[in-house]
């Protein structure tokens, strides 16, 4: 298979706009005539419903949730980026651009990251145009932040819940749609499987979550905005519900998976408190602006950290890289952070945490604006931990947080398979190997709201749509196959609960594929996890019934689809002889234990194509040039 990107060329500061001249249109009449089906209603997924039902198609939208402002884009918390430079403190869309294309150790495109760059700016003025409440300066401007990767302020926030406010904002857009009619939403529905039909994305066949029902949907294009799969290690800052079975069934219909091993941890999380936690929660990396991190610079050094005088304290990170402080990148974060645990210096209980000190800020600023900046952050770290972080300092550990990895598009958005394309986390395109913070809301909005709307239109007025129905054979299949997956799981009449297996997956991924990897722990993961799924088959036990609200159904099925993508994650890795940004095999390191790439043989996106279960995949690589910011070690120091 040819991977065909699709790129523009030509000088990088008029791609987009020369491209979009090129796209064909549909006119408004025109339009009414096309059905477009959204999986995902997080911010990716709403602003393009809502954006295409204000254009005039005619929307299916589907959600797991029992509201579309349920999605988990509103548990994001620092901000947004954009290349406003309201500051003047010399922000550009190039600065941007190059901020994002280091940040992510020089994985990704080019073209799709300076697009990202341009889009920024709009989507501040869309957002306050909606009524998103953005901080503000006494003087009314918008306010800015810094943020890990850059040495700028261009992080719009609203105190720490930027992505409630942000959704809100798409949510109540996609409302007017739904309430004029453009848009029908299907809450509390969950794809199960792609219809693909003469090559083509035609549609989707759901599980309704309340009735159990089996239905199937036909349009004339399928967009996928459902998210990343970090909580394939069971313990992550994802939600519980967030899974990889949209993305992961279309792969098994043939769209390419890019970047599988490229996943995020995240410096700043509450640390695990127990064997049976369920998940993990974020505090947001805005918190580093004005938290100092550090640790004690003896090992084994229990003392209360009020006990322990300044000059025997360890701020490693603004020791290690003057120039950024404790506002490197997340991938330099977490690792530098696991170092020192790794070298006994950790704290509290488990020794798997360091400090994050507001102690000089509060002298500095006073109280009352560490308030305002992160109020209900601090009141969520205290009530999780019982431990006030204005009279001691937070702790804080890495845990996954994000994945760069996701089904490949081309510049349009579009995966291998016409018709399909894919928005937001749940595709691969700008981040690389490490997303800088701040770029997951601004990818998601760029997408829904400034990129899809033109790219989709393209395809629909270059092809021909032969109208099908439900009764299609091709739809009867898809539906068939589905239906037999489900009862194989309710069937069988195991011993263990999904839980205990996706726990015990989530562990060995951690181990194994997680914060570093070798050769030798990511050989032994494949090994180990078909043994483990093939157990899973066995020996599950899925309670209760496939005809009415089913969690347990639900998971296992979540699950099943894990086992497979980890397997790929791990090949993927084991695949990639070299470290960058969040991927960092320990054999491939500087002297000083920063991150070694090897441009000369890794300077590509991986694309695997399925082959089926137990089968190894095809790898396909696209070659990833770069024009403008020329690669080099990656330094913050």
């Amino acid at each position: 298979m040819e991977l065909d990107s699709k790129c523009p060329t030509g000088p990088i500061e008029t791609r987009w706009d020369r491209h979009r001249f090129s796209l064909k249109l549909v006119n408004p009449a025109n339009k009414r005539k096309h059905t477009i089906i959204v999986v995902g209603t997080g911010l990716a997924g709403a602003s393009a419903a809502a954006s295409l039902g204000e254009l005039g198609y005619n929307v299916l939208c589907f959600c797991f949730q029992d509201s579309p402002r349920r999605a988990h884009s509103i548990a994001a918390q620092g901000g947004i980026n954009a290349a406003k430079n309201y500051h003047n403190d010399g922000d550009s869309v190039y600065r941007l651009f190059y901020d994002t294309v280091k940040g992510g150790d020089f994985r990704a495109r080019e073209s799709n990251v300076y697009r990202l760059a341009q889009v920024s700016l709009n989507i501040i003025d869309q957002c306050v145009a909606q009524g998103v409440p953005f901080a503000r300066e006494y003087s009314g401007y918008l306010d800015n932040r810094s943020f890990g990767g850059a040495q700028v302020s261009r992080t719009f926030y609203a105190r720490g819940q930027t992505g409630q406010q942000l959704l809100l904002g798409a949510y109540q857009a996609l409302e007017r749609q739904i309430g004029t009619g453009q848009v029908k939403m299907f809450p509390r529905t969950e794809m199960l499987d792609l219809i693909v039909v003469d090559g083509k994305a035609r549609g989707i066949t759901t599980r309704n979550l309340i009735t159990g029902e089996i239905e199937s949907f036909v349009a004339d294009a399928v967009v996928l905005g459902t998210g990343g799969y970090g909580n394939v290690y069971y313990l992550s800052t994802n939600a519980k519900g967030c899974n990889a079975t949209a993305i992961w069934r279309a792969h098994k219909r043939g769209a390419l998976f890019g970047n599988p091993c490229f996943t995020q941890i995240h410096p700043t999380c509450i640390p695990v408190s127990g064997d049976y936690q369920s998940k993990l929660t974020l505090m947001s990396e805005s918190l580093r602006n004005d938290g100092r991190v550090w640790v004690p610079k003896k090992a084994g050094d229990q003392r209360n950290s009020s006990e322990i005088p300044e000059q025997e304290r360890d701020y490693f990170l603004e020791r290690k890289y003057p120039s950024f402080g404790n506002l490197v990148p997340r991938d330099v974060a977490s690792r530098n952070a696991k170092q020192v645990c790794d070298e006994g210096r950790g704290v509290g209980e488990t020794r798997l945490a360091v400090f994050l000190d507001f102690r000089d800020s509060i002298e500095r600023l006073g109280k009352h604006v560490i308030a305002e900046r992160y109020g209900n952050l601090f009141e969520m770290y205290e009530r999780i931990t019982g431990e006030d972080p204005y009279k001691s300092p937070m702790r804080i550990y890495p845990a996954i947080h994000y994945t760069m990895g996701g089904l490949w598009v081309d510049y349009n958005l579009m995966s291998t398979i016409p018709g399909l394309y894919v928005i937001g986390e749940a595709n691969f395109s700008d981040h690389g190997a490490n997303r800088l913070g701040a770029s997951a809301l601004m990818q998601g909005l760029a997408d829904g709201y400034f990129v899809l709307p033109s790219t989709i239109g393209d395809y629909l007025a270059s092809n021909k749509f032969d109208k099908i129905e439900t009764s299609h054979p091709a739809v009867r299949e898809v539906e068939s196959q589905v239906a037999c997956v489900t009862k194989k799981l309710l069937d069988n009449k195991g011993t263990r609960s999904v839980d205990s297996y996706h726990r015990e997956l989530g562990k060995l991924m951690w181990e194994h594929c997680g914060m570093s990897r070798t050769a030798g722990g990511l050989e032994q993961a494949l090994s180990k996890i078909p043994e483990l799924r093939d157990q899973f088959w066995r020996d599950v036990k899925v309670l209760g019934s496939g005809d009415e609200l089913n969690q347990s159904l639900e998971k296992a099925g979540r699950v099943a689809d894990f086992f497979e993508l980890s397997e790929l994650m791990c090949l993927d890795a084991l695949e990639r002889n070299e470290s960058c940004g969040g991927h960092f095999r320990e054999e491939y390191q500087t002297p000083e234990g920063e991150a070694a790439r090897d441009d000369k043989e890794y300077a590509y996106a991986a694309a695997w194509e399925f082959r089926g279960v137990g089968n190894r995949p095809d790898l396909h690589k696209e070659p990833l040039t770069f024009e403008y910011v020329h690669p080099t070690q990656r330094s913050y120091k």
